[in-house]
């Protein structure tokens, strides 16, 4: 299958209305907040999303979106593989207002359509991507170079040793 290039702008409604998939790719360069957020990224990020009604009517649209990245270790400041690999669920809904998103059933995340009725696409795909990276980029223990036992930051002194404020509760309680 050819890998085409995703719409950018798209009407939720009426492509649920039409029961549209759409299989094809993001370009990572058109994520800066994803690009700034990892080491690299591969060129193309593949993404599957489905447009339908439930049994309720609601519209909603679902899918998948998988990519490789390199993050940076906060243990040993080396560069390593991490997948992504992202299930996503949203329904549209016409302002960010509570009432609105404590009507949706809990599947379904909300994402706000514009004046047009559309949403854009790029971008929420991009933000789910970037709620999917690890909130501390870590290699796993036996692969990283920076062991843990042998972390130390630098020499810690004793505290000083200050007399007890309840020492004089202690002798009093003797008498």
């Amino acid at each position: 299958m050819q890998k085409v290039k995703l719409p950018k702008l798209v009407d939720p409604v009426k492509n649920a209305t039409l029961r549209s998939d759409y299989r094809g790719v993001i370009l990572s360069s058109e994520m800066p907040r994803l690009l700034g957020a990892v080491a690299d990224i591969a060129k193309e990020v593949d993404v599957e999303v489905k447009f339908a009604k439930d049994e309720q009517g609601l519209t909603y649209f679902q899918g998948h979106m998988a990519c490789s990245t390199s993050l940076i270790c906060e243990r040993c400041n080396e560069v390593f593989d991490h997948p992504l690999d992202v299930f996503f669920c949203f329904s549209p809904v016409q302002s960010a207002k509570e009432e609105t998103e404590d009507e949706l059933p809990d599947v379904y995340e909300p994402v706000e359509v514009d004046d047009q009725g559309e949403i854009n696409l790029f971008q929420t795909l991009e933000d789910e991507l970037i709620l999917s990276l690890p909130i501390v980029a870590l290699h796993a223990e036996e692969d990283c170079k920076q062991k843990r036992d042998k972390m130390s930051f630098g020499k810690i002194e004793p505290a000083d040793e200050r007399p007890n404020p309840f020492a004089v509760l202690k002798e009093l309680k003797r008498d």
